[in-house]
């Protein structure tokens, strides 16, 4: 049996997996309040898929879709800070 090799070199070579760059993790932090956001958002969403939701229920899911709309309109518009007060 012939073993079956690559007879051309890589076009493009691989890197050492060194992490993610500073520009990487500053795109990253800028993006945080709206990953936390949504990550709040899927936490209202799961507590309602068992169960009939309730106001608070309701309340929690407007209050987390909010969050989310304001956290990308923050991002598109470019200011930073906490977007939507305490969690």
């Amino acid at each position: 049996m012939k073993p079956i090799v690559a007879r051309q070199s890589a076009v493009t070579p691989a890197e050492p997996d060194s992490g993610p760059t500073a520009a990487e993790l500053d795109a990253i932090e800028s993006e945080l309040p709206l990953i936390l956001a949504e990550v709040d958002l899927l936490d209202a969403q799961i507590i309602t898929l068992d169960r009939v939701p309730t106001d608070l229920d309701a309340r929690r899911l407007r209050r987390a879709r909010r969050r989310v709309l304001a956290a990308r309109r923050a991002l598109a518009n470019g200011t930073t800070g906490l977007v939507g007060g305490a969690a």
